[in-house]
């Protein structure tokens, strides 16, 4: 049987015998089933029951938001059955964590909270790391809708409202997923979500007149493109009216888009909209364009630059059902990047902030890497404008010009490994991101703690230590990664160890630009002026050596390695530093978590105790490469005389 994560418990006694709801809708239908899974000896009755499931009018709810009461029954009271799906699972998970309350009121922080998965239908997922989809095989769906109703109700259950369930990078055979092909598949697939309240979307290909309709232009103004693009959205609706929409990657890495017509990206994304529109669908337009054919000798081209560069100058002419898809940082989920300037810049049009749940950079499941600190981080942010909200979890909404368009979303994790995520500790991620899109005000460790007394069995030490390893672990592995903000020195392609100067010839446009004197990428004002894309107080921060972050430092700055950091130290001495910190913490974590050999399964720690030795001796091959570049480099020894590879 499949590891259901937090679900896989049951409350251990009888606390509700009996309960009402109106059972007309699929959500209805949905909470009468898992009252029974979740909660021992319930039964259904029309009245005098223990648990009331009421429908209210009450607009400070809105459309998701519930009420929970204890009075001589406890009482879930919500706007619609969807608010009251919410409730139940909120009020499930105090049980199991044995919380006490009188009244619990609930409102989602974010409108859209959603997952992109990057399955492919021949049943690889693109930078998955736990095993084949849960989706797809061989080109067609798995059809096994077992497994996708337990997704279903894994997301649910931490809020997830939406889903699209193919890579963005569109290939061949999933360019027919928006077909008559497939419909049957997808009407079924639509049912169990929609059943869960979560809303089913596509990405597509833009080129997918020219490959599917067999026009030789797939030009966005072109009237037989939309006519095309009319009929394929008619007939989707027609057998699915609840379907959400699409999701779009376009001129981005070698998938078409409006550039080749001379478009630009809203007249490609209104196109969509505007077809999408009467039947209640959304557009999401990721902007995740750049030149990804730098010439490397060209300092002047700055990537984290191109998303801004081709978006602000479009603010306010998307309509009001196209989305923004915006990553955190302006490159791609390193280790530690700044928050990309559009959040704050953007003012006139929808937006969400993607994450990346999936490890690409960072350990790929493999290693200990909780990102809960790396989303916080996002979401505290204070770009610092002149107006408010000025910090990113407020100003999603406020700068959207239709706050029920605007929220966050993650490039998703699980495939069809027994746990959902390869590494037991991982699925603290699903977990933490459903709930911090649903609260944005839930610190790292509450999120942390919860789900290890949601998921494991343990003393109180025992939660102690899994919650540490997980609080510390994003610091721990940006220690012995990457230094100082540099990002980028991992194996070309797999994104998998270091390779310190793997990129640092290539077209991608992410160098670091060591020498014998120093390192770091120039974004000053003196450089690629990407520090004024920024608010004017961000922009002196970061474009002022003395007062930008040290960890972000080689992001914005070419400096010299005898450079003196904020922390006292040189660059040269806190690189050696960081890496030698960084494996000795992973020592540790080795030795915390044979302290649980005796509370946890058997599986569980056998899991993460292997993956403990691997990731150990992966920061030991990062310390020893980084370390010993940046030696040969500059010459400069190790104060502390520890064991260098010169």
């Amino acid at each position: 049987m499949r590891d259901k994560c937090w679900l896989s418990k049951q409350v251990d006694r009888a606390f509700f015998n009996s309960f009402q709801i109106d059972s007309k809708d699929l959500i209805s239908n949905t909470i009468i089933k898992e009252m029974p899974i979740l909660f021992k000896e319930i039964e259904k009755v029309s009245q005098n029951a223990a648990i009331l499931f009421q429908l209210i009018q009450d607009d400070s709810l809105g459309e998701e938001g519930f009420n929970i009461k204890k009075c001589e029954s406890t009482i879930i009271q919500a706007n619609t059955s969807k608010g009251l799906l919410y409730g139940m699972y909120r009020l499930y998970e105090e049980i199991l964590l044995g919380n006490q309350f009188e009244e619990i009121i609930s409102i989602p922080d974010q409108s859209i909270r959603m997952i992109n998965h990057w399955d492919n239908i021949d049943g690889t997922i693109e930078r998955g790391y736990a095993g084949k989809s849960i989706f797809y095989a061989n080109n067609q769906f798995r059809r096994d809708w077992t497994i996708v109703h337990e997704y279903a109700r894994l997301l649910a259950s931490i809020g997830i409202n939406a889903l699209s369930i193919n890579n963005v990078n569109v290939h061949k055979v999933e360019t027919r997923l928006i077909t008559m092909d497939f419909i049957e598949d997808l009407k079924t697939m639509n049912a169990i979500f929609s059943s869960y309240g979560i809303k089913l979307f596509l990405s597509i290909n833009f080129a997918s007149p020219i490959t599917i309709g067999r026009l030789e232009t797939a030009d966005p103004l072109d009237e037989r493109v939309q006519n095309f693009w009319q009929k394929i959205v008619s007939n989707l609706y027609k057998e699915i009216p609840t379907f959400g929409g699409f999701v779009v990657k376009a001129d981005s890495e070698g998938e078409p888009g409006p550039f080749a017509y001379g478009r630009g990206h809203d007249d490609g994304a209104n196109m969509f909209a505007e077809i999408l529109k009467p039947f209640g669908g959304i557009c999401i337009w990721r902007c995740f364009v750049y030149n990804c054919k730098q010439d490397w000798r060209d300092r002047s081209i700055d990537r984290a630059r191109a998303a801004y560069d081709h978006f602000m100058p479009l603010d306010g002419r998307f309509s009001d059902n196209v989305i923004l898809q915006i990553k955190l940082g302006s490159l791609d989920f390193q280790v530690k990047e700044p928050v990309s300037p559009l959040f704050g810049g953007l003012r006139k049009t929808n937006q969400i902030i993607e994450f990346q749940l999936t490890q690409e950079y960072t350990g790929q499941q493999r290693a200990v890497y909780y990102q809960a600190p790396v989303w916080k981080e996002a979401l505290d942010f204070d770009t610092k404008h002149d107006y408010s909200p000025s910090v990113v979890k407020g100003l999603l909404k406020s700068n959207s010009i239709d706050s029920k368009n605007s929220g966050i979303c993650a490039v998703g994790v699980v495939g069809m490994d027994e746990n959902w995520t390869h590494h037991k500790l991982m699925q603290s991620n699903i977990y933490a991101y459903g709930k911090l899109c649903w609260d944005n005000q839930l610190t790292s460790e509450e999120m942390a703690n919860n789900w290890s007394k949601l998921s494991f069995i343990l003393s109180d030490q025992g939660h102690k230590t899994v919650s540490e390893i997980l609080i510390t672990s994003r610091e721990t592995y940006r220690l012995y990664n990457a230094p100082n903000g540099v990002g980028f020195m991992c194996k070309p392609h797999i994104h998998y160890g270091p390779d310190v100067d793997g990129y640092e010839y290539d077209r991608w446009g992410t160098y670091h630009f060591a020498d014998r004197n120093g390192i770091g990428n120039n974004r000053s004002k003196t450089g690629t002026k990407y520090v004024e894309q920024y608010s004017s107080q961000r922009c002196e921060e970061y474009h002022n050596v003395k007062t930008c972050p040290d960890d972000l430092l080689l992001w914005f700055h070419y400096v010299k390695y005898d450079h003196k950091l904020q922390n006292g130290k040189t660059l040269i001495q806190d690189i050696y530093d960081n890496h030698f910190e960084g494996v000795e913490r992973v020592q540790k974590y080795i030795a915390q978590w044979q302290t649980l050999e005796n509370e946890i399964d058997e599986e569980s720690y056998s899991n993460v105790s292997g993956l403990l030795d691997e990731q150990y001796d992966m920061a030991i091959e990062w310390r020893d490469q980084i370390n010993t570049y940046f030696f040969r480099k500059s010459g400069i020894s190790d104060k502390y005389n520890r064991n260098i590879y010169n």
